[in-house]
């Protein structure tokens, strides 16, 4: 696999509006580029990001690339992780993405749910899928680690995947994978601009950081830009140095970002400029804000 994986969630619309040539080009640049997995979900403009690569895929060998996507999370508060609703989603998702099986099938957000369903009955209904061959592997995804921590703790699972958790802001992901490297789970950064916090523009009025994270994340990237430089960029290469992950899932919404990504990725960090940043980021670092369930976090 790849160090960098697509992630769909942009070409959902999720962080704005996207034509379907635009993401079809967005698909096949990252293909070009050498970037061999697409993480996506039916939650992810509700079906449209599945239906967008289930088209921009068309004709391209299936064992030239990965497809992940997920189950039980629907639209922002649509949440269903009973075994019949997660079969029914992965048979849903099949026709969209127009294949006869998916890589990675993942219970989406798991803090929303309650974690003894997700142990008890959504990884054994995926596990059946993966018997009949059309999963290859399941894995969990959420915000709060401790949610991810014990239901990988609970159940076998594949993969964890994590977002805003290893980023210039936040980097706690780092204490948490002896955890799952003892357990043979393939761990998955994603977000690592988290959600849009690390960029010029900011985050989309949705986001859930409270006003200092978003203010001291401000001020990070105002420095990098007097610095004549991108805190897109930092973000990323800081992101990609993490080892003992399997890989960082960035998004882009059309060619250019796609090439621009993987041309960072492989470059060599500012260790200079990264400090000045952690310092202005320093107050807030390793903060969170409450995502899911009290109970769950």
């Amino acid at each position: 696999m790849s160090t960098l994986a697509l992630g769909g969630a942009a070409l959902g619309g999720e962080y704005g509006s996207i034509d379907s040539s635009t993401a079809h080009a967005t698909v096949r640049a990252a293909l070009d580029e050498g970037i061999t997995v697409i993480d996506t979900s039916p939650y992810y403009g509700r079906t449209a990001s599945e239906s967008v690569l289930g088209e921009a895929l068309r004709g391209v060998p299936r064992d030239t690339y990965r497809l992940a996507t997920k189950v039980g999370r629907y639209d922002v508060a649509e949440f269903d992780f009973s075994a019949a609703r997660v079969v029914r989603s992965v048979e849903e998702s099949l026709k969209r993405l127009r294949t006869d099986h998916i890589d990675l099938v993942q219970c989406h957000d798991i803090e929303f749910g309650d974690l003894d369903q997700i142990v008890e009955e959504t990884v054994p209904a995926l596990r059946g899928l993966q018997d009949k061959g059309l999963v290859g592997s399941v894995g969990i995804t959420g915000f709060p680690l401790p949610a991810l921590v014990s239901v990988a703790g609970r159940v076998p699972v594949d993969t964890v995947l994590s977002y805003c958790h290893y980023t210039l802001q936040n980097s706690t992901l780092s204490e948490h994978l002896p955890f799952f490297a003892d357990r043979g789970i393939g761990v998955l950064n994603a977000s690592p601009l988290s959600m849009g916090l690390l960029t010029d523009a900011g985050p989309p009025d949705w986001h859930p950081a409270p006003p200092a994270i978003r203010s001291a994340c401000a001020e990070a990237a105002a420095y990098c830009r007097e610095q004549g430089a991108n805190i897109v960029e930092l973000g990323l290469k800081f992101a990609v140095a993490l080892p003992g992950v399997a890989y960082t899932i960035v998004g882009a919404s059309d060619p250019e970002a796609v090439r621009r990504t993987v041309r960072w990725a492989t470059e060599p960090v500012d260790h200079e400029l990264l400090r000045a940043v952690q310092d202005i980021l320093a107050p807030v670092h390793d903060l969170d804000w409450p995502v899911g369930r009290a109970d769950n976090r």
